[in-house]
């Protein structure tokens, strides 16, 4: 499959690559979003050698990365003998003054089969890896795992590496380079549902028909995706019950923390353990209305879930397993349809982000929502040094954006306490179906800025 993107990630890898010493890259993220090609991708015109790790006996293990580091070397006595132990691997590779990409992916599995590993890699690192040419990476999937073993400070690796990348899902602009011919909308219908995990996106590069798509490979049950969001959380959580029930909570609409509690029948301490883990993972996110002065402290703190493919599957699979288990995709399909444009009305919201990060990155540094009891303000960036603040509504709708949102949008921005004497505003819109003649009229006259769609990424 082709690769995309990651241009960010390539040029660090290769900035650290070009230094004349060892180097041990810490490369984690989410299952299925691309860090083994990334990886690989980056090594590809390099030496390199690459092994997986498998939860299997460490004996075994030792003995698979022995033989597979022998065909590296080409030395057909090591290939007969291996090595004793882990130290005797490092010592060699040392040994050897090559200056080669060393991947290691899937060190959590390592980590798990063989207690101690971390202790014995700091070893290794600290003794010959570091004094070598090696460029380490160690690769791995359980957010939570690598933290524990390598990136926490209680880790025995803490404070070797020499640099890190955490992969993220690609953004909505991505889509621009993998669906170069589809339309706006089926670009963001795409986005809504699958998010940003490659593997997910993977099905629909080249399709014919979005929803084919969706019944064939997320909701027949035979399906890799179908089973894909349960297996993901078994993996990183023991007792995934009441996690579950917190996500289809949110999946549904239930933003605030009362809200949730209401609708699990938890309580405080537990649910906000329960969402402090999911944060962790990056599953869940928490989001403050931008002009808060002390966040932390902020009661009006939105929850919602950040990966979109776990909200579709808790918002369409979890919900109607048993009629998805009794064959009966067609229903949920049209379910799906009836209400997708609840997901593609809150993912509009996201580009309109992503819009302004690309294009007004220096005029503003940050960018968010406001809300303030029963008033919302969709999007609001801010500059803090020069005062200036851009307020904007993004409206998913088959009619043409008139007057009347912004001249909305201007008596919100009243209440937004935020340098209110001093600060300069600008106003943006975001339309799916463009603007009315007025509405464009006055743009010109008040120098509003107006984005049909996602032109601005075009």
């Amino acid at each position: 499959m082709k690769f995309y993107n990651r241009k960010n990630e390539l040029k660090a890898l290769n900035q650290w690559w070009k230094e004349d010493n060892s180097h041990l890259i810490v490369v984690y993220g989410k299952r299925r979003v691309g860090k083994t090609a990334l990886c690989l991708e980056f090594a590809k015109d390099k030496s390199h050698f690459y092994y997986l790790c498998e939860r299997i006996d460490p004996k075994l293990q030792l003995k698979k990365i022995s033989r597979e580091i022998a065909l590296f070397f080409k030395d057909d006595f090591i290939s007969s003998v291996g090595f004793d132990d882990w130290e005797q691997l490092f010592q060699y590779i040392a040994s050897k003054k090559k200056k080669f990409v060393f991947i290691i992916d899937e060190f959590p599995y390592l980590a798990e089969s063989e207690p101690g590993i971390s202790s014995i890699f700091q070893k290794g690192w600290d003794l010959y890896l570091s004094k070598s040419p090696v460029f380490l990476i160690l690769n791995g999937s359980s957010i939570g795992m690598m933290e524990k073993y390598v990136l926490d400070y209680k880790a025995p690796l803490y404070g070797r590496r020499t640099g890190q990348i955490f992969v993220e899902p690609f953004k909505y602009h991505d889509f621009n380079e993998m669906f170069p011919d589809l339309s706006f909308e089926k670009k963001l219908l795409i986005y809504s549902m699958v998010g940003g995990t490659i593997t997910y996106i993977k099905p629909f590069i080249s399709c014919k028909n979005i929803w084919d798509i969706v019944e064939e490979k997320i909701l027949t049950k035979e399906s890799f995706l179908y089973e894909e969001i349960e297996f993901l959380l078994r993996e990183e959580l023991r007792e995934p019950r009441n996690y579950f029930s917190i996500l289809q909570s949110m999946s549904l609409g239930k933003r605030k923390l009362s809200e949730i509690i209401n609708d699990t029948g938890m309580d405080k301490s537990s649910i906000s353990s329960y969402i402090s883990i999911l944060s962790n993972l990056h599953i869940v996110k928490k989001e403050i209305p931008i002009t808060e002065k002390i966040p932390e402290k902020s009661k009006k703190g939105l929850y919602s879930i950040s990966d979109n493919y776990f909200n579709f599957w808790f918002k369409y699979l979890f919900r109607n397993k048993s009629l998805l288990e009794s064959g009966k995709v067609k229903v949920v399909l049209e379910l799906i349809k009836a209400s997708i444009h609840e997901l593609l009305s809150k993912n509009y919201e996201l580009v309109a982000r992503e819009i302004i990060d690309l294009n007004f990155a220096k005029d503003y540094q940050v960018t968010g929502m406001w809300r303030d009891k029963e008033k919302e303000i969709d999007l609001v960036a801010l500059e803090n040094t020069k005062k200036n603040i851009l307020l904007g509504e993004v409206k998913w709708s088959n009619k043409q954006v008139g007057t009347n949102i912004y001249l909305d949008l201007i008596e919100k921005s009243k209440h937004v306490d935020w340098f209110n004497k001093s600060r300069t505003e600008k106003y943006i819109l975001f339309s799916k179906s463009g603007f009315t003649i007025d509405m464009i009229s006055l743009s010109e006259k008040e120098k509003v800025i107006l984005v049909e769609k996602d032109d601005f990424l075009n």
